[in-house]
């Protein structure tokens, strides 16, 4: 049985989604860099990670083109179809790859993207960073030109700043549209984007932050200050960041911890509830799972509400990390 929870404008697209979503970089087989910070996870394991997702209520799930170059994309149009979801049922996003590329790439790879999710219909499409060899401008023409071919239905860009963010809002409003979505690097243990301009310029312009990598690989769950000898099981990639950030996100986890234990839910989903609400319907969080119960809790941090006093306590155990 799915879970009915309240969902939140894209952006200010007719898009409806859950405050959490799925991120699917994990689905790419172990492929490429993702094995460098994700482990490899079978067809049954993927199945089993997107139904517990579904259960809970999450009704968007993201991906992109260079997360083991298709292999998650398709992961995760079969595993819909495996949980018998329609085209229409779900959400999805996927990411265009702009390195060493222009924005000229962007319809030439575009059915290769409508392929790989096939029967699914891309619903946001996002220019993956801002490495490209075209300006901003010249990308939102390309996504302009694709949602009037009817081919996807909403623009968002990722790891852009305040400028740049702006600039590709300007562009597509000219063209008559608007940017939805901006994802960014966004947690408890890094909230730069507070201080750098980008959460400022996406609530004046009315365009959502995706926050990626909400739990800091896991970090924000406690598990790991409680047995540091877990990190020896984690790629490498992730060890290497995990144990960087260990001691100085103790009191904030202790915090965490503490409510949690007033809420009967886990360190975890107080991290998501707090990043999902603190600043109104503005931002949105993306938490990925290697397992199933990682996308069952992730969910569950939609399921109660912190107080003024608890949101505020957070706050205050989080800003050495603005």
């Amino acid at each position: 049985m799915q879970v009915q929870t309240e969902t939140r404008s894209l952006g200010q697209s007719e898009i409806q989604i859950t405050p959490i979503g799925l991120g699917a970089w994990q689905f790419s087989e172990g492929q490429g860099f993702t094995g460098f910070i994700w482990q490899g996870l079978s067809a049954a394991e993927t199945d089993a990670i997107v139904e517990a997702a579904l259960a809970g209520g999450i009704n968007w799930f993201d991906t992109a083109e260079v997360y083991g170059n298709g292999r998650s994309e398709r992961g995760l149009a079969r595993a819909l179809q495996h949980a018998g979801q329609a085209s229409g049922d779900v959400i999805v996003a996927t990411k265009w790859n702009p390195i060493l590329r222009t924005a000229s790439s962007i319809g030439k790879t575009i059915d290769e993207r409508i392929s790989n999710l096939a029967p699914y219909a891309i619903d946001l499409y996002q220019v993956h960073n801002p490495a490209s060899f075209s300006s901003p401008e010249a990308e939102m023409d390309a996504m302009a030109d694709l949602l009037e071919a009817g081919q996807i239905r909403a623009v968002g860009v990722s790891n852009f700043s305040a400028d740049r963010m702006r600039r590709a809002h300007d562009r597509l409003y000219k063209r008559g549209y608007f940017l939805a979505s901006n994802q960014m690097k966004y947690s408890l243990l890094d909230r730069s984007i507070e201080r750098n301009g980008v959460l400022e310029q996406a609530k004046k312009l009315g365009i959502t932050i995706i926050a990626y990598s909400p739990l800091e690989m896991g970090l924000l769950s406690g598990k790991f200050h409680a047995d540091p000898d877990l990190l020896n099981g984690r790629p490498l990639g992730r060890r290497l960041q995990l144990r960087r950030k260990l001691d100085e996100s103790r009191l904030l986890v202790s915090g965490l911890s503490d409510i949690a234990a007033q809420h009967d839910v886990t360190p975890s989903q107080v991290a998501l509830n707090w990043l999902v609400n603190f600043h109104g319907d503005t931002v949105v969080a993306i938490p990925g799972a290697s397992k199933a119960r990682h996308a069952e809790e992730s969910a569950g941090a939609m399921s109660f509400s912190l107080s003024r006093e608890e949101m505020a306590r957070i706050d205050r155990l989080s800003r050495q990390f603005l």
